[in-house]
């Protein structure tokens, strides 16, 4: 079904020119644009995420998750600091674009490459695990789960403060509602054996998980075909009801980011999150995830049965980590009460939660060249539409490799 597009502040597309691409993605290609009309001298540039929907004719799902991500935007209109702002959209016959905030530092991935050893140190860590818990957390209370946390989904803003970017994989999920009963000794007994049970078939069911994938391959053991692609489409997984709260059944994600409850197609609701925010905080501390195999099948078991490894003596940062990669969800720290389980970890110990706006010195702000840079460019600019137009080659011609691109996931 159609996803219409909310209301928003209206972009004309001739009036916009672009100024560079700033990347291309599964859905589209992002560029860094000015209106010639509002802002001639491109003072104010912004990112302009295009899709030319008639480089998609196999990808309609494309065009649908670049309409959701577009809703999600809409609903972010209230404004929160470490999340985008909708600045505007458009459709035309063949393309579907909208407008965010331009981050000039880049995302987390290539300002991690630029640190020594291509780490970085625990106070810089924890200063982007505070600003990207507290996105999270923005998320969670709109019932929207993220589900596609990784560090190039982090951009670092003008300010040097982070941005989460991408919100096709996300998901609004109903929250679950937090019960407190008085039970006798009895019922606690039996509460126990319930809880004792729900384990056993846990682990039932992930050994049956397992000697299917060691007997084949995805796409006989799990229904699941191979990719090119790191990051896992959404797949419709064998439905499940719950009673208290709601759980999606995709299979969504980047397969080093992705959570065991993920890959076993049990259901999985916010706690995903978390367990992406301890993957991503392994990636910041030692250059590289925890659970990365030499192909997807064996990173997944290593995501379902491995533990994650450890340097040295044990800190506040490696608990957090380990209590973020609880394999059991429901154990995973954040699981019962959010980000408020989080930010109580003595890692964050002595962050003052309200005042991380205020940082007036964060550990990475871009240099002020982009100014420069407009201005070096208006003259040269292009327009979008001739952009995608060159890259459709003539029907005697191969497929253009980036309209190739656009079409993949």
């Amino acid at each position: 079904m159609d996803i219409a597009i909310p209301s928003s502040p209206e972009l004309e597309l001739e009036n916009l020119k672009a100024l560079k691409v700033l990347g291309k993605g599964a859905m589209g290609t992002v560029f860094l644009v000015y209106d010639r009309t509002a802002d001639p001298s491109a003072r104010n540039p912004f990112a302009l995420k295009v899709v030319d929907k008639s480089c998609l004719p196999t990808k309609l799902d494309a065009e649908r998750r670049a309409r959701w991500e577009i809703t999600v935007l809409s609903r972010l209109s209230s404004g929160h600091p470490f999340l985008p702002s909708l600045l505007g959209s458009f459709e035309a016959q063949d393309y579907l674009g909208w407008a965010v905030p331009y981050c000039p530092g880049g995302d987390l991935n290539a300002l991690r490459y630029h640190q020594t050893d291509r780490v970085f140190s625990p106070a810089v860590i924890r200063f982007y695990l505070a600003e990207i818990v507290c996105a999270l957390d923005h998320l969670h209370s709109m019932g929207i789960a993220y589900r596609d946390l990784k560090p190039e989904n982090v951009l670092i803003q003008h300010s040097g403060h982070v941005t989460l970017t991408d919100f096709d994989l996300s998901r609004s999920l109903k929250r679950r509602t937090a019960v407190v009963t008085v039970i006798s000794s009895e019922d606690e007994s039996a509460s126990a054996a319930t809880v004792r049970e729900i384990r056993r078939k846990h682990r039932r069911n992930l050994t049956r998980w397992l000697s299917s994938v060691t007997a084949g391959d995805y796409h006989t053991s799990a229904g699941l075909k191979k990719t090119k692609s790191a990051r896992v489409s959404p797949v419709s997984r064998r439905k499940t009801s719950f009673s208290n709260g709601e759980r999606s059944n995709s299979f969504v994600g980047t397969e080093e980011y992705v959570s065991p409850e993920v890959v076993r197609g049990e259901g999985h609701e916010f706690a995903v999150d978390w367990w992406a925010l301890g993957i991503l905080t392994y990636e910041m501390m030692y250059g590289t995830t925890p659970f990365k195999g030499k192909n997807r099948k064996e990173t997944f078991r290593n995501v379902l049965v491995k533990q994650p490894e450890f340097i040295g003596k044990p800190t506040a940062l490696t608990d957090l980590i380990r209590r973020l990669l609880e394999k059991d969800p429901t154990r995973r720290l954040g699981y019962s009460r959010g980000a408020c389980e989080i930010k109580e970890h003595d890692f964050f110990r002595g962050v003052r939660w309200d005042l991380l706006t205020e940082v007036s010195r964060p550990p990475f702000i871009p240099s002020r060249d982009d100014a420069d840079l407009t201005e070096r460019s208006t003259a040269a600019g292009f327009d979008i539409r001739d952009y995608f137009q060159k890259l459709r080659s003539p029907p005697s011609m191969p497929p253009s490799p980036d309209c190739q691109r656009l079409t993949g996931f």
